[in-house]
């Protein structure tokens, strides 16, 4: 095994099949190695899981179903106070619109996700589920984030189990990994002080994972955290990964200033080499997940192009409908030969997928 001793900074080992990186070594690559060497070892290691040059994409929508949110997150722009007057619930009638509209234009996903909003009770989230699945019977319904999952078993004052088990009995299997933010209570104190916790937000994931879900797992990053906070939050999320193997994925993305409270603190976004850096340092660290997203949503084409150089396997969404980034001042729209074409410039074959991370044969990019 490499050990903590063994890795200095002119003496980096590769990782040898069987090796772990470990909490030091991790935060001397996130810190201080050359990010050309990072990178060229993050790629090696997709290599050996990956050997094909094939990145995916899928075709999703994210249609909220509610912008009313009590939790008052310092980073978000997106929500509004109950009664302010750009508040909003979706009626089913309205969400399935919206869904059968990206349906239309190929979205072969939904990602349904919306605010800690008290009014909105467990009946309404699987009416929604029901309206969707009766509107567009051959999309996949991917809801509700494990933050969602915490706020409505108190809303309802039931375990988190039964809200989770009510939710699989309609036939969901998938889990978006939204609301981890930064999976350290210092930091969750400081921009999500009312949100899940670092360790319900872990239970959630893994009492899913042990009921049948599969889940990814999300960090959003250039903010208040620290290198030792990154680290620590994919640590985390190997030690849960290595009990369930239920996560599909690590998706990073930057934290948009746009015109959230945080942005009187943090008002740069982080710079494009960042990204690379966590994509390539999650690769090498989350040995045990199958894929690690680079998107040229969240940051941006040149970033997401380098991500995919720098340990990514996957490109994320082709997102037909998004309304949380576009409010923080992050909007970018595409289309899907747009997609193709950036990643063959990276050097790739695009595949298109769905929402397990399998390759749709039939509709293999060409």
């Amino acid at each position: 095994m490499t050990t903590t001793s063994d890795f200095q900074p002119a003496n980096r080992p590769e990782q040898r099949i069987g090796d772990r990186y470990e909490r030091t070594q991790a935060l001397e690559m996130l810190g201080r190695m050359p990010l050309g060497e990072l990178m060229g070892m993050a790629h090696r290691a997709r290599r050996q899981r990956w050997p094909q040059p094939v990145v995916t994409f899928v075709i999703d929508t994210n249609p909220n179903y509610t912008n009313i949110c009590v939790t008052r997150c310092v980073f978000c722009a997106f929500c509004r106070e109950p009664g302010d007057q750009e508040a909003y619930t979706l009626a089913p009638d309205v969400l399935v619109e919206r869904v059968k509209k990206a349906y239309a234009r190929g979205a072969t996903t939904v990602l349904l996700q919306g605010g800690h909003n008290p009014e909105i009770r467990l009946n309404d989230w699987l009416t929604y589920l029901r309206a969707i699945r009766s509107a567009c019977p051959a999309i996949h319904i991917h809801p509700f984030s494990p933050a969602e999952y915490v706020f409505m078993a108190r809303t309802e004052k039931i375990p988190v189990e039964e809200v989770l088990q009510a939710v699989y009995a309609e036939g969901v299997r998938t889990i978006p990994g939204g609301g981890a933010e930064i999976l350290t209570e210092r930091v969750r104190r400081k921009v999500a002080n009312a949100k899940a916790t670092t360790a319900q937000w872990l239970a959630v994931c893994e009492k899913a994972h042990h009921i049948g879900f599969r889940t990814t797992a999300t960090m959003m990053y250039g903010h208040v955290e620290t290198d030792e906070d990154i680290v620590e939050h994919l640590m985390q999320l190997r030690a849960l990964q290595d009990r369930t193997g239920g996560f599909s994925a690590f998706i990073p993305w930057s934290f948009k200033p746009g015109g959230s409270p945080l942005s009187r603190r943090v008002a740069v976004q982080a710079h494009p080499a960042r990204y690379v850096r966590i994509i390539a340092l999650a690769r090498l660290v989350l040995d045990n997940f199958p894929h690690i997203q680079s998107s040229w949503f969240s940051e941006s084409i040149p970033a997401g192009q380098l991500g995919l150089l720098a340990g990514a396997d996957d490109f994320g969404g082709v997102l037909l409908e998004e309304n949380v980034l576009r409010t923080a001042g992050h909007d970018c729209a595409t289309t899907i030969e747009t997609v193709k074409t950036i990643i063959r410039r990276a050097g790739f074959t695009p595949a298109q997928r769905n929402s397990y991370y399998e390759i749709l044969t039939s509709q293999l990019a060409d």
